[in-house]
């Protein structure tokens, strides 16, 4: 099945298992959606994301933590209308205690770390 917004299919996932009180997340694999599982992992959001299986039955398994179950994941940049931002442009999620993720030509990562970095994106998605 070909999905046409992969990246909000993880983000619905993974809310819904953690609003199901699930402990584990399945996803199909790709090696943005891995990055964004890194940095999640990284934040504290997840307690684990390893990669399992190979060739095309590759998949994502995303161990959810316990205290983490009113996760608001929130998708900005779609497929039909991108979001790009430049370093001075970068919002802070919930004055600071959320998390914004972006796709810098550095690779994926943290609002916080792009800001470090001086480095502008496309602003995948906000977490908190």
């Amino acid at each position: 099945m070909t999905l046409t917004d992969p990246i909000a299919d993880l983000l619905t996932r993974i809310r819904n298992a953690a609003h199901a009180r699930k402990n584990f997340v399945h996803v199909p694999h790709s090696r943005l959606k891995a990055d964004i599982c890194a940095v999640l992992k990284e934040a504290g959001y997840v307690r684990e994301s390893k990669v399992t299986g190979e060739g095309v039955a590759k998949e994502i398994m995303i161990e959810l933590r316990e205290d983490r179950r009113d996760l608001v994941l929130t998708l900005v940049s779609r497929p039909g209308q991108r979001i790009y931002v430049k370093t001075n442009e970068i919002p802070k999620v919930l004055n600071g205690l959320g998390l914004a993720i972006l796709s810098t030509p550095k690779g994926v990562m943290s609002g916080r770390d792009a800001r470090k970095a001086k480095l502008g994106g496309e602003l995948l998605c906000e977490i908190y």
